[in-house]
């Protein structure tokens, strides 16, 4: 596979990351997720790229884009569909959550076996006072709403897929961010007189976070293609793989990034632990890097 991007698609990736830094810088990502931000999202055609012609290694180059600038949302549930629509997985067990509920037109449900969808209207629960993600809101669901299904078990299969797909290209996203502000900061903090990034502990900390950020966009990649062409690869064992190194990657580049920033990594003024908790959170959906590495495991 050649994983280098066309000409489009470095046009594709440039323009969505020039919107982005235009429309939804840091200071708005802080102020959370709202329906002005998604219909931006919609209208510049984000979650309509596979009706408007485009391939899933496409989508994925726009949603690591997403991942970088920590766009908040459902971003990931509402892709292909009309309308803000979000997620409930029951196959996950536990306490059930749903995040965003109060911005949700459409509420997907998956079980064991099938795609159903619901009013979030119509759901009870109670929300939670401290979320994990302070932009990723969260609402206990104590009882579910009538259900109608709406997908049986290959088009659950396919969701999944398409879901852990685009997943894990947010979070190679946020994994090279997190690469870029650690560096950046140890070339300007200074410490004895010199930028913390001339000390070799510091140097290797930023350098296996871009070692572990291309490893795991590298295997990003060729899971979008092997999801487009399924007749090149195992596509389970390749998309388990993306999820399982995507998520290390945006949670140890998250820890590492702390690190370098050392007491400041941990304030709310540095952008750090948004992306480090947003990490976290990404970690629970679409299989975290326990399931997929059994799924890894599996096929060896």
């Amino acid at each position: 596979m050649n994983f280098d991007l066309s000409d489009d698609q470095v046009a594709l990736r440039d323009g969505i990351r020039s919107l982005l830094e235009g429309k939804i810088p840091m200071s708005r990502v802080r102020e959370g997720f709202d329906r002005s931000m998604f219909d931006e999202l919609t209208n510049a055609g984000v979650f309509s790229l596979r009706v408007d012609g485009f391939g899933w290694a496409d989508a994925a180059i726009v949603y690591e884009e997403l991942g970088r600038a920590l766009v908040p949302g459902p971003l990931v549930w509402s892709f292909g569909r009309d309308g803000i629509t979000g997620g409930l997985d029951l196959t996950v067990g536990g306490t059930r959550y749903v995040e965003h509920l109060d911005s949700l037109d459409a509420l997907l449900v998956l079980d064991h076996t099938s795609i159903s969808t619901a009013d979030p209207s119509s759901l009870a629960g109670s929300p939670a006072d401290w979320p994990l993600d302070p932009l990723t809101p969260v609402t206990e669901a104590a009882s579910l709403p009538a259900l109608t299904a709406v997908g049986d078990a290959d088009a659950l299969g396919a969701l999944r897929a398409q879901g852990a797909l685009l997943t894990a290209a947010y979070l190679v996203g946020m994994a090279d961010a997190l690469t870029d502000l650690s560096v950046a900061y140890a070339k300007d903090r200074e410490q004895f007189g010199r930028p913390i990034g001339s000390f070799q502990a510091v140097k290797h900390l930023c350098a296996d976070m871009v070692v572990r950020t291309e490893v795991a966009r590298a295997s990003m990649y060729a899971a979008a293609c092997v999801l487009d062409d399924p007749s090149t690869g195992d596509l389970s064992r390749a998309l388990s793989g993306a999820k399982l190194l995507a998520n290390e990657a945006a949670i140890t580049n998250g820890k590492s990034a702390t690190q370098v920033h050392g007491g400041m990594g941990f304030t709310w003024e540095v952008d750090v632990h948004l992306y480090l908790k947003r990490a976290w959170v990404l970690d629970t959906h679409f299989g975290s890097i326990d399931t997929h590495a059994d799924t890894v495991a599996a096929t060896l």
